[in-house]
């Protein structure tokens, strides 16, 4: 199991297994970020997606996802929609 100092958890945790995305993008995040931030990002992108009613595969939408996985990734932030209530 290869490891990585993760850029979003400042922890030494397992790595990715695969890049997420091809290119240097991808490239980076598996150097950068950890597979249990990956799976953070994920379920926020979901939330995301689901309270903005997002279509993955508009142009619109993946430039809004992609500024928000940097964001969330590399800045630390997470932006929830307005409305939105955690049900946990």
């Amino acid at each position: 199991m290869n490891y990585v100092h993760c850029k979003k958890l400042d922890q030494e945790l397992p790595a990715l297994d695969y890049q997420p995305f091809p290119g240097a993008l991808g490239e980076k995040i598996q150097a950068d970020i950890s597979a249990q931030a990956w799976q953070l990002w994920l379920d926020h992108q979901t939330k995301l997606i689901n309270e903005y009613r997002l279509d993955p595969l508009q142009d619109e939408a993946k430039k809004f996802l992609h500024a928000e996985m940097m964001a969330f990734l590399y800045h630390g932030k997470e932006t929830n929609p307005p409305d939105f209530k955690q049900t946990k």
